[in-house]
């Protein structure tokens, strides 16, 4: 999809107007994003459901960091930048449920004995992230456990995606150092 060069030079001048509080110049902005953002995301993403998904999520992101544009500056390089990361996670995301996602049909008929393994690797598991300090415990609950991606992670946590990087490194150093000393116990 060419983008008309008239309507991309007044982006910068719609979003400053809507970072001052117009909220007209603010509709009319995201309504001329939208098929653009639909355009790019189609060839990254070739699921038309997934697609729309990412759209919402890149019309979300917009919104949400829409103080970080500086109206100085290029207007779409911001936007792709963001168009790239929601893409990009949601592809990841995708790759995740389908690496580990079985059909039901696909599983054998096991007769399962009651256990209480389970739950004691649940209570080993709390007991390792328990040890870890709260900032650690909860950038690996995030990223991990509900599988959040890192830029997820920090804008949940209000931190930088650098900041989640060097906090998870340090958990899960931690986590492998109590793994250790646990099995030499």
């Amino acid at each position: 999809m060419a983008i008309n060069d008239s309507a991309r030079e007044s982006w910068p001048a719609l979003m400053a107007q809507a970072q001052a509080g117009d909220r007209s110049a603010y509709t009319r902005l995201l309504k001329a994003l939208v098929p653009v953002i639909r355009s790019r995301v189609r060839k990254q993403i070739f699921d038309d459901a997934l697609t729309e998904d990412v759209v919402q999520d890149v019309l979300l992101t917009v919104h949400r960091v829409r103080h970080t544009y500086d109206p100085a500056f290029p207007f779409l390089p911001w936007l792709i930048a963001i168009i790239s990361a929601r893409a990009i996670d949601a592809l990841r995301r995708r790759g995740r449920y389908q690496r580990w996602e079985i059909s039901g049909d696909a599983l054998p008929e096991l007769a399962i004995p009651h256990s209480e393994q389970p739950a004691e690797n649940g209570q080993e598991l709390e007991g390792y992230l328990n040890q870890l300090p709260s900032r650690q415990r909860d950038i690996v609950e995030h990223v991990h456990l509900r599988e959040m991606s890192l830029t997820e992670a920090a804008a949940h946590n209000n931190l930088t995606v650098a900041a989640v990087k060097s906090l998870l490194h340090r958990a899960l150093k931690n986590l492998r150092r109590f793994g250790a000393n646990h099995d030499r116990s």
